[in-house]
């Protein structure tokens, strides 16, 4: 076996009297108030379950009524329960892999990558996908906070001066310069936990007033005729990128396992396993009865954001788009996380810049300041969630732990594994293309009549 491409230090990390398990992170020491070591690893399955349900639950379910339009009540159904249960899958997969070398554990998704590909290819397979999925998620959550504080505010003062949607994103925003400095996802659980109660609750709501409002006049389920064939086709393939966004934990989630306490009588992936199925019952409560119901409420004619479309009762449309603003206060800092880690890392070993306070605030204030900018510049909510659902999130979600897995646990050829991963491979390759194409072109179009910083 090897880690990080030599043999070498695999040795050296099992034979060295650690009395827990380490990890090829550990060479890069965490930042942690001054300690060169990593927090405590004391989480619960229960941690793993709101921590898994606040990453994957989130903008993402609001747009499903939106891509179930474009893709109409068959394919729609297909697209949700093939996804849903090709990323349990790869879910399983990484969880699995996370100790696949005895007496190391792979606690970030590019250490695997590099124990699987080799130091070079490793980096350079594995991080940028995980980056464009933590920042892409990060930027789409920055404009559902703005879009949802825009429609909380109309609904509770419909007589106030209108504030543009950039302010609102603005105002949101505000918050992560202070939830930034909080220390790690322990320091972030209680945050992670409201988050994971809203987004069950906001999903509860907009299903069940949707249900309740029953199909709009005139309602259609037909596909669009709006536009030539090539439009089109250029929806259903950035619907196609909304399904993928909403299943978008896989890039945190070895992050998460890396929480857990583990022992060779007692891995963690029993207890990471266990809270990641809990939390995918919860995802299946989400997602199903929203996609359904709001595009049997709403048909083609179905907002992007279906919360946006509901009116009526408003006290209660207005609770439902606050609990989106506390769902994704907490998924931000979920993804945001992981790269604080890392730049703060960077900083230290290789600038030798000192830790601190200061450290903390000057590297987390600039990346939520960077992605507050892209938010306010490209503000296009279901075009964002095409877009980095094909871009980033299909690889790391659907294929890329596949190809992990062929590497590391060289299945028999023509096995049923063997199958299952090629097959993964192949709709996900699929799956990336047609939906990135799909969300650029669709980001091009709204950009050309979008008039910015208005």
């Amino acid at each position: 076996m090897f880690c990080g491409g030599s043999e070498e230090p695999v040795r050296a990390c099992v034979h060295q009297s650690w009395p827990t398990m380490v990890s090829p992170s550990d060479v890069l020491p965490k930042v942690v108030e001054g300690e060169n070591e990593a927090a405590p690893r004391r989480a619960k399955w229960w941690y793993v379950t709101f921590h898994n349900v606040t990453a994957m639950v989130g903008a993402g379910v609001l747009s499903l009524p939106y891509a179930m339009a474009h893709l109409g009540w068959g394919p729609g159904i297909v697209a949700l329960l093939v996804a849903w249960m090709i990323t349990l899958y790869t879910l399983r997969l990484l969880i699995e892999m996370h100790e696949c070398v005895p007496g190391v554990r792979f606690d970030r998704y590019r250490d695997l990558g590099v124990h699987a590909l080799g130091p070079r290819l490793g980096i350079w397979v594995v991080v940028p996908q995980q980056l464009i999925v933590q920042v892409g998620c990060d930027v789409v959550y920055m404009v559902t906070g703005g879009n949802c504080l825009q429609k909380f505010a109309q609904i509770v003062s419909p007589n106030s001066t209108p504030l543009h949607q950039s302010y609102w994103i603005c105002i949101f925003g505000s918050s992560q310069f202070l939830l930034s400095q909080l220390r790690d996802l322990n320091s972030v659980t209680a945050i992670s936990l409201a988050a994971a109660v809203m987004s069950l609750s906001y999903s509860t709501i907009s299903w069940a007033a949707c249900l309740a409002k029953g199909p709009v006049a005139g309602v259609s389920y037909a596909y669009s005729t709006a536009g030539t064939a090539a439009d089109a086709a250029f929806r259903v393939c950035g619907a196609l990128g909304q399904v993928a966004f909403a299943f978008a934990g896989h890039g945190v989630v070895l992050e998460i396992q890396a929480t857990i306490p583990s022992t060779p009588t007692k891995p963690s992936k029993m207890p990471m396993w266990k809270g990641t199925v809990a939390a995918y019952l919860v995802t299946a409560a989400c997602y199903f009865p929203v996609a359904f119901i709001g595009y049997w409420a709403f048909g083609q004619g179905v907002s992007d954001n279906v919360l946006v479309a509901l009116e009526r009762p408003p006290w209660l449309v207005a609770a439902a788009n606050m609990m989106v603003v506390v769902h994704v206060l907490g998924s931000y800092q979920v993804y945001a996380m992981p790269i604080f880690e890392s730049i703060e890392t960077i900083l230290t070993t290789k600038f030798r810049v000192p830790r601190g306070v200061l450290l903390r605030l000057v590297a987390r204030s600039t990346y939520v300041a960077l992605t507050l900018f892209v938010a306010v510049t490209f503000p296009f909510f279901g075009d964002l969630l095409g877009f980095f659902g094909g871009f980033g999130f299909t690889p790391t979600s659907f294929f890329l732990p596949c190809i992990l897995w062929l590497k590391i646990k060289k299945p028999r050829r023509f096995s049923a594994s063997w199958f299952a991963n090629w097959g993964c491979i192949v709709v996900g390759v699929l799956l990336m293309l047609v939906s990135t194409i799909g969300g650029l072109r669709s980001i091009i179009q709204d950009a050309s009549t979008f008039k910015f910083y208005s």
